[in-house]
């Protein structure tokens, strides 16, 4: 059953999206605000039907930690379902992400319609900078920031150590940064169809306060958070953190 169930819900998921990404670029004209919530709802039906046919829904932990105003927001990264759930969990976001997703045919031109601060890796130093620069306009404009400090998606257990991108966004600008672990993984594997029935746990951890703080220090607390929260949440025990290529290091 949970193979019928997962090429269910992925047949549809695709179809949906063949029909929605073409109405989201109809939006263009609009305003961020009215784009964003557009396509929103596409995340929303697919959260909705992954329920439905997989079992698999999620539970969140600690919303009493958010802050008021705008903030950044650091998260494990397992699979595709974070991006989707957070845009539910959090407010109006924009993400960190490699520009080839950009490429991708209707779901890259609608996912461009989101602003997102998209880099090249191997620009070093000039993606850096891009991330403090467009991350600053996005943030006081009112719109949270989604960072994945590690980069890619990787399976339950494993890690990388954090890029620097994120942290120093939070050092120049003094925005708060928000931590997130959850287990998404084990039930939505990356590089996988297949989808297991269950309850995601996501928590939110305490607000770091990032001003006075270096991008070391700001990186540090966020793992420190996230890692022993993974470690308390994960059915899949910790490795050592694999260090990251040269091209990545930077962001």
């Amino acid at each position: 059953m949970i193979y019928l169930r997962s090429l269910l819900f992925t047949a549809v998921m695709v179809g949906s999206l063949l029909v929605y990404a073409p109405l989201t670029l109809l939006t263009f004209p609009l305003s961020f605000r009215r784009r964003y919530g557009v396509a929103r709802y596409w995340a929303r039906f697919v959260l909705w039907w992954l329920r439905q046919t997989c079992g698999l829904d999620y539970s969140v932990d600690g919303s009493e930690h958010l802050p008021q105003g705008t903030a950044i927001v650091f998260a494990k990264h397992q699979s595709a379902w974070e991006t989707l759930a957070l845009q539910e969990i959090f407010p109006p976001q924009t993400w960190i992400l490699k520009r080839e997703l950009l490429w991708i045919p209707l779901f890259g031109w609608a996912l461009a319609l989101m602003e997102p601060i998209a880099i090249d890796r191997k620009a070093g130093r000039k993606a850096l900078q891009q991330v403090i620069d467009q991350g600053r306009r996005l943030l006081e404009d009112g719109r949270w920031v989604i960072v994945f400090p590690e980069g890619t998606r990787l399976p339950p257990g494993a890690r990388k150590r954090y890029g620097i991108g994120g942290a120093m966004l939070a050092e120049r600008t003094g925005f708060p940064v928000v931590p997130v672990a959850h287990n998404a993984g084990e039930h939505w594997p990356r590089r996988s169809w297949l989808k297991f029935p269950g309850t995601i746990r996501l928590v939110i951890g305490p607000t770091i306060e990032t001003k006075g703080l270096s991008a070391i220090q700001i990186n540090a607390a966020a793992e420190a958070w996230i890692e022993s929260t993974m470690a308390s949440i994960s059915n899949v025990p910790p490795t050592a953190p694999e260090a990251r290529p040269a091209a990545e290091s930077s962001p």
